[in-house]
């Protein structure tokens, strides 16, 4: 009854509005769109489509058959993909979501001897899915997930890579400087600089300042980089990976210290859908990123 076509169809409907941009990006007449929703129609007895002066409008039963199109049409385009590379002997390519803002330079250096070990194979990083990957994953518009947060789907086998201490980032010069550790309460008056995450899923509010602290204001960078100069410069605080601000504490006049007396421990974890386990290259990647520190 439903064939692959009603799901373009449809979605191109839903992207560009009218019949005529529609068929267009489809290479198709108008007459092909409207014959074959009229025919699905008929079999399922109830309207796809109304129009909405020039452009079309989906019904209900046509937004629920959108919203499969968007999960089954990428699932089509990955499989063609790799039959495609298959039959003329290529590797293709490993596309890489990342949840974690912080770990690009790490990142880079998994790649490089990836690269050198599996030439076939090209690498993507796909930054439009930071912090918010796994839907992605899911609906095969990236073959990896690297997150430190992951969240567990029977569909999904998560790998930690490697560990590391989540720091408060403070100017050499802070008052705080000198401390091994940090309590909730001495951040009260303290501007905190973070990347753009939603609160409840940033380490420093879920594991330390909920429910016993809070800060006088939160502001969003996007650079890390441009956070360090912040924190150098004693406009506020912020909290990244030991290991990141030890490489930068080399140049810049920053410290990190102890989230409280026990710190705050966490993982980085490589997410592969589990119907792809055992591909080789897929495997290799995740050995090259135990072994990178």
């Amino acid at each position: 009854m439903l064939d692959r076509i009603h799901l373009e169809i449809l979605t191109a409907i839903k992207e560009h509005g009218t019949l005529t941009k529609a068929a267009d990006s489809l290479h198709l007449s108008q007459s092909a769109l409207s014959h074959s929703i009229k025919k699905l129609e008929g079999q399922v007895a109830t309207p796809i489509w109304k129009k909405d002066g020039r452009n079309l409008r989906l019904t209900v039963a046509g937004e629920r058959i959108q919203a499969l199109a968007n999960r089954v049409l990428p699932q089509f385009l990955h499989t063609e993909l790799l039959l495609n590379q298959i039959s003329k002997g290529e590797m293709g390519s490993l596309r890489i979501g990342m949840e974690c803002h912080p770990c690009y330079q790490w990142l880079l250096r998994v790649v490089e001897p990836y690269l050198v070990q599996w030439p076939d194979i090209d690498i993507d990083v796909k930054q439009e899915f930071q912090f918010g990957a796994l839907g992605a994953l899911l609906s095969y518009e990236i073959d990896v997930l690297i997150t430190p947060d992951p969240l567990f789907k029977p569909q999904i086998n998560y790998i930690p890579v490697f560990d590391y201490e989540h720091r408060l980032v403070v100017s050499s010069s802070h008052k705080l400087a000198n401390q091994d550790f940090v309590l909730p309460e001495q951040l009260s008056e303290e501007v905190l600089f973070s990347y753009p995450v939603e609160p409840m899923r940033l380490d420093i509010f879920s594991q330390f300042l909920n429910p016993k602290g809070s800060v006088k204001k939160h502001k969003i960078i996007e650079t890390t980089e441009i956070m360090l100069q912040m924190v150098a410069a004693g406009r506020g605080v912020c909290a990244l990976p030991g290991r990141l601000v030890d490489e930068h504490a080399k140049s810049m006049a920053i410290k990190s210290l102890r989230f409280g007396e026990q710190g705050i421990g966490k993982q980085i974890f490589v997410g592969i859908r589990k119907d792809e386990q055992q591909i080789g290259y897929l495997n290799d990647f995740i050995n090259q990123a135990k072994k990178t520190k």
